[in-house]
Order: C-alpha cells, then structure tokens, then sequence
C-alpha cells in the first residue's frame, strides 16, 4: 500500500509539475517541444484553442485505442497521468510569471519538464500521448520504441517550424534534449559514485589495499588476455568518489603493472550504499 501511495503521489506531483513548465515556459515562449503538448502549442497559435482541451481531446482517444490494442501495457496509472496533465495544465493557466526569451524558456521548460517526466517514470506512471502512438509504430511497423518517438517529435518540430520559425524549432530541439538528459537523471538518481576494474598479477595485494585502506569489498573473475592468452584476476569494485581518488593514487604508485578502469555508476543499491525503494 505504501509502494502504491508513493507511485501515485510521484505522478501527481510530476504532472503537476508539467503543468507549470508548460504555462510557465514552453507556451509563452512557443516552444513545441514534441507530444501532444507541443502540438496544443501549435493550435494555440494557430486558432487559439485552448490547450487543456485540445490535449483531453488527443490522449483520451490515444488511451483508448492503446487499451484495446496493446492492452496490457496500460494500467491505472497511465489513465491517472494521461487525465491529470491536462488538467493541471489548465490549474495553472494563470500564473502570475512567464517567460517569453525562447532561450532561456528551452534551458529551463526543458529541466522542468523532464523532472516532472521523470518522476512520472519514477511512479511507474506515464503522461499517454504520443507515447501511444509511438508503441503502435513498434508493435506495428517493428521499429524501436526511441527512433519511433523520435520520428514522432522531429515531425511536430518540422510543423512548428512552418507554423512559427526556424529559430523556434531550433529551440525546442534544445529543450527535448535537455528534457531527455533530466529524465536519464531523475531515473536513475545519478550519483559520483564509481566502479572500479582492476586486472592485475598481484590479487592478492590489490584486494588488501582496497580493503584495509578505504573498507570496500571486492568481486573476483578471471580473465585471459587476447594476445598473451595469459590468466590474471579481474577484481571490481564500488566507491565513492573521493576514495576513488585516493584509490588512483595508490594503485599508481604501488601496483604500476595493474590495468585499471574507472566508471561512473549511476545508482548503485545495496549495503554501504542507497537502499532498494
């Protein structure tokens, strides 16, 4: 019960957030930023309709021919999302702020709309639109779920191109990019944490180190060299950044020989680390 009221206040409070970036943002600046909340942008300049409407009258349908014809990947959460975004959108219509330079409306409706994206995602929830559509594509014409929405966004940014500018469309280009870069963070809780690869000659020496001086465990595999066929220990790790560092030292000075690698981790879960939710 406690995972389900986290899920469902994640999509509430990302959605709400949607709504802000959209009326803040993204239709001050006439930025149609892909999905059917850039093409709301769209008519709304062309004619004037109302956004909240024109996006009920879009992703109800959408939900609906989703249902019946890709079923089981809708659920409640999709119709909580697909319903709540308009509805928000239309909340804070009348804000009392708004920002018109395209540049700044980019940078900043691109960060706000991926967090709120992201915690949608976070919540197991989605915002439908034409994320439906962009599944039917893949069930239908076999293509990947990415370069499905991508052909879908880049075909509202062309129409947005004509309907307002080049420049326009450049811009709302820059904000899906940083909406895509927000969403990848807010997902995966990015963290400065880094993996570490050793191979080595000297295992047992290098699992020491790591364990005496800063306290982490190790995993051991082995590997074989493609041109020497020879045998050697793989070692990794996890660590924090700053032990990272003095990791790097060390090794550098006392084990030359060792061929190491360091990774960023973008979430780890487990002892030492962040906990499972």
């Amino acid at each position: 019960m406690s995972k389900e009221i986290r899920s469902y206040s994640l999509i509430v409070l990302g959605t709400f957030i949607l709504g802000i970036s959209y009326n803040t943002f993204l239709l001050p600046a006439r930025l149609a930023a892909g999905g059917v909340v850039g093409i709301s942008t769209i008519l709304y300049d062309l004619y004037g309709w109302n956004p909240t409407l024109v996006q009920y009258a879009f992703n109800i349908p959408l939900f609906i021919a989703g249902y019946f014809l890709l079923g089981k990947n809708f659920s409640v959460k999709t119709l909580v999302g697909t319903l709540l975004l308009p509805t928000f959108i239309g909340f804070t219509t009348n804000l009392p702020f708004a920002v018109h330079d395209p540049m700044l409306a980019s940078i900043y409706g691109g960060m706000l709309t991926g967090l709120g994206l992201g915690l949608v995602f976070r919540g197991n929830g989605s915002t439908g639109g034409t994320t439906i559509i962009g599944q039917l594509l893949k069930r239908y014409f076999h293509l990947s779920s990415g370069f499905a929405q991508l052909l879908i966004d880049a075909t509202i940014v062309i129409w947005a191109m004509f309907v307002f500018n080049l420049e326009l469309a450049l811009y709302a280009m820059i904000a899906i990019f940083i909406t895509s870069k927000v969403i990848d963070f807010v997902q995966l809780r990015s963290s400065t944490s880094k993996m570490v690869m050793i191979i080595t000659e000297e295992e047992e020496a290098v699992k020491a180190l790591i364990h005496n001086e800063i306290d982490r465990g190790t995993t051991k595999l082995w590997s074989e060299g493609g041109y020497s066929k020879k045998k050697k220990a793989l070692l990794f790790t996890v660590v924090e950044q700053a032990e990272a560092v003095y990791l790097k030292e060390v090794l550098q000075q006392q084990h030359k020989d060792s061929f190491v690698i360091f990774l960023n981790a973008s979430e780890i879960i487990g002892r030492g680390f962040s906990m499972p939710r």
